[in-house]
């Protein structure tokens, strides 16, 4: 049946039935352990019962009206999201690259507003926005763009962790009207923005009168240990987006606002025919509801400590192995050598992985992972890893 669908994916030869928790079981009754969440989507793990039952009765209640009418859920999982990253307003969407897409065009539409004619954006090497026109212009990936061009004009990129270059594009570049970057790089090889880069970034985007726009798709929502990733370096941006872990697994996106940069937006400027519907909020309150009960961001620091302990212990003998890096639950395990053979391998021990970057193995594990759950995986990982030596 696969032949009816485009082949824009290089997708393993599995299916699953069901999932539960950090466990998946495929078609044939195996168990699989997630320690991807689906791309840090699945914060709380698979079928988590509070999001269930919201689910369940919210689509049996109402599934959508459209942003014609007023969403009282919507304005509540507003309310709520503005006060945890303290902004002012937010647009709902259904993705990560939309939440994107709506704040280059919020940037845009302000340096319009303040004359400039042709805005532009600095974007960062490494960098991964989305798959739009748009984003995919932002996104810093040859290999992605190649056969879309021409892509679309008014970004500037810039190396990553790198402020004296932001600084000189600062002094060389003309009309610059907002930085978007990410904290943390996932696509990118799970790379943190170093000590100090955040705060400077945020002192040059004051002086130049800049918008800072963090993308927080992948490292939002409790996954780098706190809310959002950009609150570890005690900066507040002037635009956040968020997606991936916000849903549980119900597509929703967010582009959340302050100060001038809240009022770009007016209506007719910008839309959506689904974001924001009542089931998606449902699942988002659900999720946060779940988050602040159950205490789980503030358990990622302990859980993770563990986790990377473990894995440095297993692979210290491993000379393949460059470096482990993390914020959270984003982890990074950097090898001297492409490694596309190794989610196959791993899916073979029963474990679920990813590689990013050609060679930078990328864990995503969910926020409700345990110390069982490394014991599982670290052992499964290191025999995938000798499997992949033994490949030459």
């Amino acid at each position: 049946m696969k032949e009816h669908l485009m082949s824009t994916y290089a997708r393993l030869p599995i299916a699953f039935a069901r999932g539960e928790g950090v466990w998946l079981w495929d078609e044939q009754g195996r168990r699989h352990l997630d320690a991807l969440s689906g791309i840090a989507v699945c914060g709380l793990g698979h079928a988590h019962p509070a999001v269930a039952s919201a689910l369940a009765e919210q689509v049996a209640t109402l599934l959508h009206t459209s942003n014609l009418y007023r969403i009282p859920l919507q304005e509540t999982l507003g309310a709520r999201l503005c006060g945890l990253a303290d902004m002012d307003r937010v647009f709902f969407c259904n993705s990560g690259a939309e939440a994107n897409e709506a704040a280059i065009k919020l940037a845009r539409r302000l340096g319009h507003a303040h004359g400039i004619d042709l805005p532009r954006i600095v974007v960062m090497e490494g960098a991964f926005h989305g798959r739009t026109l748009a984003t995919l212009t932002a996104t810093a990936n040859s290999k992605a763009q190649q056969g879309f061009e021409p892509l679309v004009d008014g970004f500037v990129r810039a190396p990553f962790g790198d402020l004296a270059a932001l600084e000189r594009l600062a002094a060389q570049e003309s009309g610059i009207v907002a930085v978007l970057l990410e904290p943390i790089q996932g696509e990118g090889g799970i790379r943190i923005a170093p000590a100090g880069y955040l705060r400077g970034v945020r002192r040059l985007c004051d002086q130049q009168g800049w918008l800072m726009m963090v993308d927080e798709i992948q490292s939002g929502m409790g996954r780098a240990g706190a809310w959002f990733a950009h609150q570890l370096a005690d900066i507040q941006p002037d635009v956040m987006t968020l997606a991936k872990g916000l849903g549980n697994g119900v597509p929703i996106g967010a582009c959340l606002a302050r100060g001038a940069a809240a009022g770009a937006l007016q209506p007719g400027s910008h839309g959506t025919t689904f974001g924001g519907n009542p089931l998606a909020c449902r699942a988002a309150l659900a999720v946060l509801d779940t988050l602040e009960a159950e205490n789980w961001i503030d358990r990622v620091a302990t859980s993770a400590r563990h986790l990377i302990d473990t894995l440095r212990a297993t692979l210290a003998d491993l000379s393949m192995v460059r470096e482990i890096r993390h914020q959270g639950f984003l982890i990074g395990i950097e090898l001297d050598r492409p490694a596309s053979s190794l989610p196959a391998l791993a899916l073979e021990e029963g474990i679920l992985i990813n590689v990013t970057a050609e060679r930078v193995i990328r864990l995503l594990p969910p926020l409700i992972w345990e110390e069982e759950h490394t014991h599982y995986l670290v052992p499964r990982l290191r025999r995938a890893l000798d499997r992949l030596i033994s490949q030459g």
